[in-house]
């Protein structure tokens, strides 16, 4: 894992969950190869998650779990500190965020790993879409590491995010000031090089180079749900992967965007979707109501900005 020096910052950075991964750590800390060597484990985590948790490998653990959803298993630890992640969310979140959805992803088409590098992808149908009527309710086994999911299920809307803090406790046993970024999620520790917090640009979701706002934060995570990257048509019709579970369907109607800034990455990750399923008519709600950090952006390039995330708000496009 090369570590390259940029003025006064070291980074390092690779590939993993489909997403850019990059750490920045300042120069004015103590650096030297127990520090590059701290980095490349922190990097080893998403390839850990990836491989543990993706449902894209048919072999991979999650989906041999997936399998036989109503027979116990043992999984690895990794998996299994996700899926019990996963259900707190589910529980936290009164089921709006439900890694069932998994189900209609690949009835709307999205079954496979894929470049979302075009605006033009059509999908076929393999099946209904269907809401969700029943209680997720898995169950666990600390000792053995064993789980009972009940319903195949995927860990897209969190997966990412646990990455992101697992690999922040590596950085954290050692260093005061760092960045982890993970696509659009990402945890920023301490101080910036400068001195002063990490600036965190918020990406315009119609794909502009300038950020639609910039943030000032330190020790708080950032993440984003946004359909710019993931959508496609099928028979005619525009979808997207954040999936509604009280409807089968792609959810958030008249969003393109939520960002959510809070202490955890997964936690963060999770509220960004939840937000983005309330839509353009009930999001300033819904922030408010979670008292969310959090801002958005419609269908028609509007942004708004929740009372908690103003104050971190340095700069915003007029």
């Amino acid at each position: 894992m090369p570590v390259e020096q940029l003025s006064d910052t070291l980074v390092a950075s690779t590939r993993a969950m489909a997403s850019a991964i990059t750490i920045k750590v300042p120069c004015k800390v103590s650096v030297g190869a127990s520090t590059e060597e701290l980095m490349g484990r922190a990097l080893d985590v998403f390839g850990e998650v990836d491989v543990a948790c993706t449902r894209f490998n048919p072999s991979s653990p999650l989906m041999r779990a997936n399998a036989t959803p109503t027979r116990w298993r043992r999984v690895p630890p990794r998996l299994f500190d996700a899926l019990r992640e996963a259900h707190a969310a589910y529980l936290r979140t009164g089921g709006i965020f439900d890694p069932r959805v998994v189900g209609d992803l690949v009835a709307l088409g999205y079954d496979s790993s894929m470049r979302f590098d075009r605006d033009d992808i059509q999908l076929e149908s393999r099946g209904d879409v269907s809401p969700r009527a029943t209680l997720w309710q898995p169950r666990f086994r600390a000792r053995v590491s064993g789980v009972w999911l009940g319903e195949a299920i995927e860990l897209g809307g969190i997966g990412k995010g646990l990455a992101v803090r697992w690999a922040s406790d590596v950085l954290n046993t050692q260093l005061r000031d760092f960045l982890v970024e993970a696509g659009g999620d990402c945890y920023v520790a301490g101080r910036a090089p400068d001195g002063d917090s990490w600036r965190v640009g918020v990406e315009d979701p119609f794909g502009a180079a300038t950020p639609i706002a910039v943030i000032a934060l330190s020790d708080q995570a950032v993440a984003t749900s946004s359909t710019r990257l993931r959508h496609w048509r099928i028979a005619g019709e525009d979808v997207h992967h954040l999936i509604d579970p009280r409807t089968g369907r792609s959810g958030g109607d008249g969003l393109v965007a939520t960002t959510v800034v809070g202490p955890d990455p997964a936690a963060a990750e999770v509220d960004a979707k939840v937000l983005f399923l309330a839509g353009k008519n009930g999001v300033a709600r819904a922030a408010a109501d979670r008292g969310l950090a959090s801002l958005w952006c419609d269908d028609e390039g509007r942004v708004g900005i929740s009372d908690a995330m103003r104050p971190l708000v340095r700069w915003e496009r007029s």
